[in-house]
């Protein structure tokens, strides 16, 4: 390997890894979560609720990537599904927790979604998977 400036790999190529591994991570979380009847932005909005139950819908929006209006959206849709229940909170705030059906969907999916990503880091060792998180932790700081 051709090492460029002194370092082995170039600060671009390691972000379009992570940028490929994560691709990889939605295409196959996409596609286990189908059969559930779950999106992956719906999957991902239980498992912050399980986190965070109470939480406002702009904390749900940013947890999930989304804008605020795109997020206010599909909580509706997921409230009227029964999954998450929609809750009146101080001033004009809603705050947004599991439903049972929610909390059981958001738990298959986990299972079906451990999978995929022990599956993804199958080649690393315990060590080198504990490093990767410890050097992914650095590199985002406090964000």
């Amino acid at each position: 390997m051709v090492k460029l400036g002194g370092v082995k790999h170039h600060p671009a190529d390691v972000a379009l890894a992570v940028k490929r591994l994560q691709h990889r991570h939605h295409r196959s979380l996409t596609q286990v979560l189908a059969p559930l009847g779950l999106s992956l932005v719906q999957w991902d909005t239980l498992r912050h609720l399980h986190r965070r139950p109470d939480a406002s819908l702009h904390d749900l929006a940013v947890l999930t990537f989304q804008t605020d209006q795109s997020f206010g959206s599909l909580a509706v849709r997921m409230a009227e599904r029964g999954l998450i229940e929609r809750v009146a909170g101080p001033g004009r705030a809603v705050r947004h927790r599991l439903t049972e059906e929610g909390a059981r969907l958001r738990a298959e999916g986990q299972a079906l979604a451990d999978g995929v990503v022990e599956s993804s880091f199958s080649a690393l060792s315990p060590a080198q998977l504990d490093q990767l998180g410890d050097l992914l932790q650095v590199a985002l700081g406090s964000d």
